[in-house]
């Protein structure tokens, strides 16, 4: 399975649509690590994991294969960014307490990447995969969604999207793993935002290439009919996935 880049285009609404991860997982993630010294966020594109890592780390090295994603990312003096794939690294052997993938795992040749993973880790280090489920905001929006994710776009969602699909719970983890508390993912989303989520599909991507429409814009007169307030409560269940290396 070869890296994919599906998020090069419109990498500026990826950073500014993409959910967050809550600060209750940053705080769990940062008790459980003993050595705060080097983190790799592999995958990391528009770098809010970085961000959230460079806090409690002396030093995060962040690294995607798509230049433009890394353009967008946010910045800070103890991030540095590289364009590198996910399996082939120039970084020192046994080099980081923490390596980190969000929402990206899927799109990697896992034997190659954890190949990478043993040879950069130190003893005792940890491998954090992470990502989101799909969104929950109610039962009538919901329903829409799901037929149009499963109806609409289904056919244009890259065979890896079963992996998120399925909780991460199917890819090969050859780890040593810890049981992790549950988390979700909770923001307040305007109707805008929701369909500028939305639009960062890959598969929404896919039709439109193919069809020369989107077909968000039925998706949105639709939801238009149900959201009957400013802003809505969204929720992302977080998969989440930690190993000794």
């Amino acid at each position: 399975m070869a890296t994919k880049d599906n998020f090069s285009s419109q990498s500026d609404q990826y950073a500014k649509y993409r959910p967050t991860y809550p600060k209750e997982f940053f705080e769990y993630l940062n008790s459980i690590i003993i050595n705060k010294q080097n983190a790799w966020d592999c995958g990391t594109g528009n770098g809010q994991v970085a961000y959230e890592l460079a806090k409690t780390f002396e030093n995060v090295f962040a690294t995607d294969i798509s230049q433009s994603q890394i353009d967008n990312a946010l910045q800070a003096n103890n991030i540095s960014y590289s364009v590198q794939p996910a399996e082939q690294t120039n970084f020192d052997d046994k080099r980081f307490d923490l390596i980190i993938v969000a929402q990206a795992i899927h799109w990697f040749d896992f034997d190659k990447f954890y190949e990478e993973v043993r040879r950069t880790t130190k003893e005792n280090a940890l491998l954090c995969v992470i990502g989101y489920g799909r969104i929950k905001i109610s039962e009538p929006i919901d329903n829409l969604i799901t037929k149009f994710y499963t109806n609409v776009i289904g056919t244009y969602w890259d065979k890896e999207r079963k992996y998120v699909d399925e909780n991460y719970e199917t890819i090969p983890f050859p780890f040593n793993e810890i049981q992790t508390p549950k988390f979700e993912n909770q923001h307040l989303w305007t109707l805008e935002h929701l369909i500028g989520y939305l639009n960062t599909w890959s598969a929404v991507k896919h039709f439109i290439k193919q069809n020369g429409f989107n077909p968000i814009d039925k998706l949105q007169n639709e939801i238009e009919q149900l959201w009957n307030s400013e802003e809505k409560k969204v929720v992302f269940p977080l998969l989440l996935r930690i190993g000794k290396t």
